[in-house]
């Protein structure tokens, strides 16, 4: 391979702004436990979303300055957050309603693997893992949109977008886009679909750490980010 993916591939950071981009101002939106979290940092300018988790909060803001925590106030990852004018508190099973409901505009996961058809996997239950799955499996099928955000290989180099999940699935076919450290690849018809790559990897170097193979239907934009 002629690039070296540890000094080109993008930041968990970069990776959340880049997928904050793509919500819609007013989008009610759930953020999963963890690195997800970090995509509330980079609303756009002009943009609001409005953020829903699943311990029955709607409408948090920011998390508070340290030492300013509320300890009664924190989001299903059991961080502190601060709340906006109109936020509203609600019961848990009620919470998970609006989820069932589908009054959820976009879930964004963190993920083990992404197959080429969608199926995503997400918790494990070896060692080191989850031991649970949580509201992922409510969360894939409720929202109206499902997008990841992971790095494009595991930490042994092992492809994390794949032909097919060898991991306990989390959803079937409910991954719609991807935002991952080296590309945007979104899943259509079965197959995953190249919209952005860095510039500094080629396609063939891209399409060698990915276990699906990546197709695309026009030009590939570069993927363009800020330094965070």
């Amino acid at each position: 391979m002629s690039a070296n993916l540890d000094i080109i591939k993008l930041s968990n950071a970069q990776i959340a702004w880049r997928a904050a981009q793509d919500i819609e101002d007013g989008a009610y939106v759930n953020l999963g436990i963890g690195f997800p979290e970090m995509v509330a940092k980079f609303q756009p300018e002009g943009r609001e979303a409005v953020f829903h988790t699943e311990n029955g909060v709607l409408g948090f803001g920011p998390a508070p300055a340290p030492g300013d925590e509320d300890w009664d106030l924190i989001n299903a990852g059991k961080k502190a957050i601060t709340l906006k004018p109109g936020s509203a508190f609600f019961h848990h099973a009620d919470s998970f309603a609006m989820v069932r409901g589908g009054h959820l505009d976009v879930a964004i996961l963190g993920a083990y693997q992404v197959a080429q058809n969608g199926d995503l996997a997400n918790w494990s239950t070896g060692k080191g893992g989850v031991p649970a799955v949580g509201g992922a499996m409510d969360l894939v099928h409720g929202a109206k949109r499902v997008a990841v955000i992971t790095d494009h290989v595991t930490k042994k180099g092992d492809p994390k977008l794949v032909q097919a999940c060898t991991m306990p699935l989390t959803g079937v076919g409910c991954v719609t886009r991807v935002y991952t450290s080296l590309a945007v690849v979104d899943v259509e018809g079965g197959h995953f679909v190249l919209r952005e790559k860095l510039p500094q990897i080629s396609f063939a170097d891209l399409q060698a750490v990915t276990g699906g193979e990546l197709n695309t239907d026009g030009p590939v934009a570069d993927l363009a980010v800020p330094e965070l």
